[in-house]
């Protein structure tokens, strides 16, 4: 990264020395900005906001950095001292680089699912609240690390109807524990296309493409036409050529197993919709496919492997916000279903709601499964955040959950729960976010983390594996698993349910943290 990424840094550091020079570096940050993101401005603080916003934006910087944690191929300024360059043939024997991208969790293989659902996610976060981003000196960073996605996904599209969507063997690589910098393992490639369709994962990554084709509008616009050209084929590729890559590719059931393609397909139709404008991909989501794709009235849980709720939130926005002006009457009978869906699924996240969902700790947490907790809890508290905002903007006064209201503040609240939670207000004072507090775990469920630096092992380093003692590199960053239900975390490497983390996690998080830095005043057109 350039010097001028070093320069955004000190308003992080400078927390320490006071208000007055926090916000005499805000005006110097303020000014750096609008030379070179376009005239983005961030909000104005006083002194109390910054003091009271402090840990989100310290653990927003924190949770960024493991994106360069998990960075596969030739890294650039590399920011984490025990990495370096790896799995640089990626894609050789396709004649393609496929060297970028990034590992999903604590192994190596690059899973193009659920890496274009965290592309997808953080394209969200930056889009809504660029202008918090900005404040803590990290729009940057963040724009970094989604390009290095998109970069790849844009090579795993090589033609039409082409889109490769896994390197590596699982099999191969879970009887490994090594450096990524030490892979010397054959790197398969699996693909979909025409004779083995995987709708879910191309549609996916279209929808990843085309958000990201909104951020990078603003200061790279040749980069957003490319983006935007590969995401509109994928779509057709989807929607054209219906299959399960998880039927069709059997090979990855055991590890990202799709429940399903119509949620990703209206996913995609949406974000579409908000890059292009095009009436048409509007018209897929609310009124083509509202009877066999939307389920309105059902409350789902956001996840790599369902969008419907992030489909709701998405299209609430266009419903609060009416953003694109006159719609038809079908297309607002359809806007109207998504929003009220979005609301059903709000109450049942907060605690004092008459339909509250039971599905969490006792001290509060979303919590429905011990095999990493806390990605439903940070990913709903996301998408509650933003329903909460939207709220704000549009000036809704409320939303009724049965006989009770509640406002967007108490939504805000709710969402502020979560995060707070996850920093460490729980009963063991534990931060969940690695490298936040001195209370976090030390034993993740991370190869590279788990094994110096300067250590050859080959592919049996299981000695470290199975050591007692703390990681000898810490996975900065990361977004552990998380608690059982009963609130407990057994900190130990092999307990991988709790200690794995997960990039589309930290997507998550860094959406929540962003929208918690500082209140919107309003919520930003796209």
């Amino acid at each position: 990264m350039s010097t001028f990424w070093l320069r955004w840094r000190r308003p992080i550091i400078a927390f320490s020395f006071g208000v007055s020079m926090i916000m005499i570096l805000a005006i110097c940050m303020k000014t750096s900005l609008d030379k070179s993101s376009g005239n983005i401005n961030p909000p104005t603080l006083d002194p109390q906001d910054i003091v009271t916003k402090k840990k989100y934006s310290e653990a927003l910087s924190v949770a960024l950095k493991f994106f360069d944690v998990q960075k596969s191929g030739k890294l650039m300024n590399d920011m984490i001292p025990w990495r370096g360059d790896s799995a640089l043939s990626d894609g050789k024997y396709e004649m393609l680089d496929l060297s970028k991208g990034m590992y999903d969790a604590g192994d190596h293989v690059k899973f193009g699912f659920p890496m274009a659902f965290t592309a997808t996610v953080l394209s969200w976060a930056i889009l809504e609240y660029h202008s918090n981003m900005i404040l803590v000196g990290e729009l940057i960073n963040t724009r970094d690390a989604l390009k290095w996605i998109t970069d790849y996904l844009v090579n795993a599209n090589p033609r039409k109807n082409v889109l490769f969507v896994q390197v590596g063997d699982p099999k191969i690589d879970h009887k490994c524990w090594e450096r990524p910098e030490e892979m010397t393992e054959e790197r398969p490639l699996l693909q979909i296309n025409q004779t083995f369709p995987g709708t879910e994962v191309a549609a996916e990554t279209a929808a990843a493409l085309a958000a990201a084709s909104i951020v990078f509008r603003r200061g790279d616009p040749s980069y957003s036409t490319l983006l935007l050209k590969h995401s509109e084929s994928l779509f057709s590729f989807a929607d054209g050529f219906k299959g399960s890559y998880s039927i069709n590719i059997p090979q990855v059931q055991p590890y990202y197993n799709s429940s399903g393609y119509t949620d990703e397909l209206l996913w995609a139709a949406v974000w579409l919709y908000h890059a292009t404008g095009k009436d048409s991909y509007l018209q897929y989501a609310t009124v083509k496919h509202r009877k066999s794709f939307a389920d309105w009235g059902r409350s789902t849980w956001f996840s790599w492997d369902d969008k419907l709720a992030g489909t709701q939130v998405l299209l609430s926005r266009t419903s609060f916000l009416n953003e694109d002006g006159v719609y038809t009457i079908e297309e607002t009978e359809g806007l109207q279903k998504y929003r009220e869906s979005a609301e059903l699924m709000v109450c049942n996240f907060l605690p004092d709601s008459p339909i509250a969902s039971d599905s969490r700790t006792k001290e509060g947490l979303l919590w429905i499964q011990e095999n990493g907790s806390l990605q439903h809890s940070v990913s709903a508290s996301f998408i509650t955040l933003l329903f909460s905002d939207y709220m704000k903007t549009s000036k809704t006064d409320s939303i009724k959950c049965h006989d009770k209201y509640f406002t967007s503040e108490d939504i805000r609240r709710f969402a502020k729960s979560q995060a707070d939670y996850i920093l460490g207000n729980n009963t063991m004072q534990l931060s969940y976010l690695v490298g936040y507090t001195e209370n976090y775990p030390k034993q993740v469920h991370h190869r590279g983390a788990s094994i110096p630096a300067e250590v050859k092992t080959g592919c049996k380093g299981y000695k470290w594996f199975t050591s007692e003692e703390p990681n000898p590199n810490v996975a900065v960053g990361a977004l552990v698993g998380g608690p059982f239900k009963n609130d407990s975390y057994i900190d130990f490497r092999n307990n991988s349910m709790q200690a794995e983390p997960k990039t589309y996690n930290t997507a998550a998080l860094v959406g929540l943290l962003s929208g918690l830095v500082h209140p919107l005043s309003a919520t930003p057109g796209f």
